[in-house]
């Protein structure tokens, strides 16, 4: 008798779980059900395919899962499920013209939970967020366009120089992916607040705190006339004042000024790391950036810093600088929402789905670029790509404000390091991850062989 009741109740047990498995799987895909949505498949409940689409990135090949379904389902775009949020994966150039192009009207920025964690703004009401945006775009040309940056070169070259001394001279092996995000930081760190003393910027591992000590500090230095406007983006927000009079938050300035620090800083820091892999497993290529960069370099005065002319003899190094960007993209992709119902491509795209683009569907792409696995910086001689393939910094409303900033910075480090060495990787073939952003598993550790005679 006392094993029949066990046996009946593990068979309600069963019966329950099989119920609510078959529930959840039901629900779930009921979700992505409607008239005339784009093809694809939602995996499972909750989860939907983040696993997939984050392993395609961990193991170095995070273009696998867009092409895999845009073979499968014959279209440019698919439906999916990530991140417990309802997908459309939007490929190809056409794709990206119509996102880019459509900002605030047809669709809107969109960030995961965790990046709303950490930049608080993100998630303010939809007409204080647009306000704020107007803000930051009225004031980035201030410091971002290239007239502007035209005096920052020489500041850049002399923190390069300094960074180069501490990091790299005399020694024999280096690992240059915490090396490069050393560098990036430091240059963020001095134009964007006026931190010059390596100590200092080695602070701002905690930077909510020292970015808000900061702010303060800023605002009385400002009041006493002993900082300018112009002196960094700091002191032109704190000073930036809307049509009604009112200036910018200190938590919005912030939070502004901790994007503008990651933004200078993580992606470029990426890029910096594979220029060097590239250039150290391509000695042709390597041998036509120093050139450049020497004929450069023997045409200064002794102690004489890099300037705006000089960076614009720098077309060869720039053009490897945007095939790394092609093959390694620093950005992989990124979401937004839809604002309202919308047919694109002939299917129906839902108010309030997600969207995201990927770099990748052109980047790696025969059709965009042929041979796409081969590393060739004549793609970018004469006019370049079509437009809408190359996308590093995205495009519309929302293109990376600091695409000009990332050009100076890039060529800064790849003058610098080229005068002064070439080298090999310690470990060949090294794996490349993607996490979110693509970098070499144990950092590309390279051994160091210096020029007999540095510039």
């Amino acid at each position: 008798m006392e094993l029949n009741f066990y046996l009946t109740l593990l068979l309600g047990f069963v019966s329950f779980i099989t119920f609510s498995l078959f529930f959840l799987f039901y629900k779930h895909r009921s979700q992505f059900t409607g008239n005339n949505l784009p093809p694809g498949k939602v995996g499972y409940p909750v989860i939907g395919e983040s696993y997939e689409f984050l392993s395609s990135g961990w193991k170095g090949h995070p273009e696998k899962f867009i092409f895999d379904r845009m073979n499968k389902f014959s279209s440019q775009v698919f439906k999916t499920s990530l991140f417990g949020e309802k997908t459309c994966i939007f490929t190809g150039a056409a794709c990206n013209k119509f996102l880019f192009s459509n900002e605030n009207k047809l669709v809107t920025a969109w960030w995961p939970s965790s990046v709303n964690k950490v930049f608080p703004s993100s998630v303010e009401d939809n007409s204080n967020a647009k306000e704020e945006a107007k803000k930051m775009r009225k004031m980035l040309p201030s410091f971002m366009n290239p007239q502007a940056l035209q005096r920052y070169v020489g500041i850049m070259d002399t923190i390069a120089q300094r960074h180069f001394a501490l990091g790299w001279e005399n020694k024999n092996e280096v690992v240059i992916y915490p090396l490069a995000k050393n560098y990036t930081f430091w240059l963020a760190a001095r134009l964007f607040v006026s931190l010059e003393d390596p100590a200092d910027v080695d602070k701002l591992g905690e930077p909510f705190q020292l970015l808000a000590s900061g702010i303060m500090s800023r605002k009385i230095d400002l009041a006493e006339g002993k900082a300018s406007p112009t002196q960094d983006i700091l002191s032109h927000m704190l000073l930036l004042s809307g049509e009604e009079g009112t200036h910018m938050k200190e938590m919005d300035i912030a939070d502004k000024i901790l994007g503008l620090l990651i933004g200078g800083h993580d992606t470029a820091s990426a890029t910096c790391t594979f220029i060097i892999k590239y250039l150290g497993e391509l000695p042709h290529i390597y041998d036509a950036v120093y050139k450049e960069q020497m004929e450069i370099a023997n045409s200064k005065a002794p102690g004489e810093l890099l300037n705006w002319d000089d960076l614009q003899k720098m077309k060869y190094s720039w053009n490897v600088a945007q095939e790394v960007l092609r093959v390694a993209p620093p950005v992989q992709g990124a979401f937004r929402e839809a604002l309202q119902d919308f047919v694109f491509n002939g299917f129906t795209i839902p108010r309030g789905w997600k969207l995201y683009w990927s770099a990748n569907s052109t980047h790696k792409n025969a059709a965009c670029f042929p041979e796409p696995q081969k590393f060739d910086p004549t793609r970018f001689e004469g006019n370049g790509p079509v437009p809408y393939t190359f996308v590093p910094f995205g495009g519309g409303p929302r293109m990376c404000p600091g695409k000009e900033y990332a050009r100076l910075e890039i060529l800064v480090f790849m003058h610098n390091l080229v005068k002064r060495f070439k080298w090999e990787a310690v470990i060949p073939d090294e794996k490349v991850v993607i996490d979110p952003m693509p970098m070499p598993e144990k950092g590309l550790p390279v051994r160091l062989f210096p020029h007999k005679k540095t510039v």
